[in-house]
């Protein structure tokens, strides 16, 4: 294998083939007339062959030397563009990492991601704000949010979706209730229990009324709540049931204060990931940032199952 091209000569070089002039490149390059001389004497005796034919004061390009000047532009590119990327790897940590997610997702997925995070970038400041799917969406568009941990939206959030985990909304009920007790769920019961929601209005509880409809069913006596640790207590206290992810209650269902059951055969499945504005690419930090939300994600996830069956 031939040896590499000294990248002295090669900037001298494609200096020297942009200025005409001895004189003019060592200026431009801070070193003298003699030196200029000097690298692109031994450039030549590297590969063999004349590069610039002289005439007078001034030197032209040969051939050969327009062959080289095509490859050494691209190697000089490609190092400056390395040099830049190391740069930028540098300076993971010391930027602003603005999240916007709900309250779920605050409370169970980022403590552990934001707490290995700052251990590989302990310089990063990191806001989050907590808000639905549609405000999450919004603040991203108006460029108050780099990243937003989110349920897949539809296309006509125009945004991109990077797929983390997927998660099966269930039953929560509390451990004194009937389906708890008989663990299983009466069909011919479901519609008449007092279900305590999130909100009419999210994401989630569209995807529950359309399940339901679509059992030919309607879920008539309902609550909304506004808190995921009120809904919690309150399914505990036997005032009613919520439809959730086990993992929003994975530390009652292993104490034994809740249980999770399945909605029926046909299962419910959310996705989860994060959304960035289109067209934009993560930088590095970010993306690592994604992978541990990735891995923290498929835990949550899998711990929730492995309880919610041995409960």
């Amino acid at each position: 294998m031939s040896e590499p091209l000294d990248s002295r000569q090669l900037r001298a070089f494609v200096t020297l083939a942009n200025t005409g002039s001895f004189t003019r490149t060592g200026k431009d390059l801070f070193l003298t007339q003699s030196a200029i001389s000097h690298a692109i004497k031994a450039l030549e005796e590297d590969v063999g062959c004349r590069l610039f034919d002289r005439v007078g004061k001034s030197v032209a390009l040969t051939p050969a030397g327009e062959q080289l000047l095509h490859y050494a532009k691209r190697i000089l590119g490609e190092m400056s563009l390395a040099r830049a990327s190391l740069e930028r790897l540098g300076k993971w940590g010391r930027s602003h990492l603005r999240l916007a997610t709900s309250e779920a997702v605050c409370e169970a997925l980022l403590p552990n991601v934001l707490a290995q995070h700052k251990e590989q970038f302990p310089q990063c400041q990191v806001t989050v704000s907590s808000a639905d799917m549609s405000e999450a969406v919004d603040l991203l568009h108006n460029g108050h949010a780099d990243l937003v941990l989110s349920l897949e939206p539809g296309p006509e959030a125009g945004v991109e979706f990077v797929p983390l985990f997927s998660d099966e909304l269930q039953f929560l009920v509390s451990a004194q209730h009937p389906w708890a007790v008989a663990r299983q769920v009466v069909r011919e019961e479901i519609p008449t229990q007092p279900y305590i929601l999130y909100s009419r209005s999210s994401f989630t509880s569209r995807l529950v009324e359309g399940y339901f409809r679509h059992e030919d069913m309607t879920l008539l006596t309902m609550m909304e709540v506004g808190s995921m640790s009120a809904i919690r207590e309150m399914v505990g206290r036997g005032l009613g049931v919520a439809i959730l992810a086990p993992w929003v209650a994975r530390d009652e269902i292993a104490a034994g204060t809740l249980v999770a059951l399945p909605l029926g055969r046909r299962k419910l499945i959310r996705n989860w990931g994060v959304l960035h504005r289109r067209g934009r690419r993560l930088n590095l930090g970010e993306e690592q940032f994604v992978s541990l939300c990735r891995r923290e994600g498929a835990q949550l996830v899998g711990g929730s199952k492995a309880e919610a069956q041995a409960a």
